[in-house]
């Protein structure tokens, strides 16, 4: 009976293998399946594909503007900030270069008059006078900061004229080159004297000076420091033409200023006490008679 039992297990064993083996061979030989489409499916397919295609497309070109657009803008500003950043390093540049150049200005100004036994005051031009026809410019000191009336105004390189209006913050100065402005001025190679007045903008005339004197071309004229107002030997300028007539005693003279007018920034006011002024105009008066003699 035992026997019976495990010869039939055996044969169920050998039917599952068997069914299981034919089951796993049908499905390996089993081709797919394509279910066709319906003449419907057919038209929307046809129909939406170019929609799509070009959604796709309109997709992906929008995509590269927006792209482009952003970074256009990015770019942009990074060009105006670039550029904004250019313009200060410029105007600093600008700056400093203005910066050196007061700087040389006034260090010349510092070293100018050192033998002056005056005092100096340092000064900015803010104007001219236009209204009239003076030849006047403004600085911006005043009573305040010491300037008194009739002060000589200098730069440097030579004179500019004198203090003749004061208000307690700003002085106006008459310049030499105004026709108003007479000075008693010498030329410094031969000691001729003579009186400069403002001819033009940019000449002046020495008037009075003998035909005996042998002036020439780019003889240097100083003031001679007769008349209360310039000291000694400042700068006026340099012959630039001369004129001997065939009669009369003098010749005419005209001068180019050493200072040019239309670049002064700064000035220097020299002032000096009362005391003083007489000293230098007797000490000008005793060195013209010793010359003479």
């Amino acid at each position: 009976m035992r026997i019976w039992e495990s010869q039939g297990q055996r044969l169920k064993l050998v039917l599952n293998i068997v069914v299981l083996g034919l089951a796993l061979f049908s499905f390996s030989r089993k081709n797919t399946v394509f279910r066709s489409t319906s003449a419907f499916e057919n038209l929307m397919i046809d129909s939406v594909t170019p929609l799509q295609r070009g959604v796709s497309y309109l997709h992906k070109e929008v995509t590269d503007l927006f792209e482009h657009y952003v970074n256009n803008v990015s770019a942009s500003k990074e060009k105006g900030m670039l550029i904004k950043k250019v313009g200060q390093l410029e105007n600093e540049l600008f700056e400093m270069e203005e910066m050196k150049k007061e700087n040389q200005r006034l260090k010349g100004y510092l070293e100018f008059g050192s033998d002056l036994k005056v005092k100096k005051i340092l000064a900015q031009i803010v104007s001219w006078d236009s209204s009239s026809d003076y030849k006047v410019l403004r600085i911006n000191k005043g009573i305040k900061s010491g300037i008194r009336l009739q002060s000589p105004v200098v730069t440097s390189i030579g004179l500019v004229g004198y203090i003749y209006r004061l208000t307690d913050h700003y002085a106006d100065v008459l310049t030499i080159l105004d026709p108003s402005n007479r000075i008693d001025g010498l030329v410094s190679r031969t000691r001729a004297h003579g009186i400069l007045e403002g001819d033009s903008d940019d000449r002046l005339v020495m008037k009075y000076v003998t035909r005996t004197k042998p002036i020439i071309l780019n003889d240097l004229v100083l003031t001679s420091g007769l008349g209360n107002i310039y000291p000694k030997g400042l700068k006026i300028g340099r012959v630039a033409r001369i004129e001997r007539e065939s009669y009369g005693i003098t010749q005419h003279v005209e001068i180019t200023p050493e200072v040019d007018f239309g670049g002064l920034e700064e000035i220097i006011v020299l002032v000096s006490s009362l005391d003083e002024v007489k000293k230098i105009e007797w000490d000008a008066l005793d060195k013209e008679d010793q010359e003479k003699r």
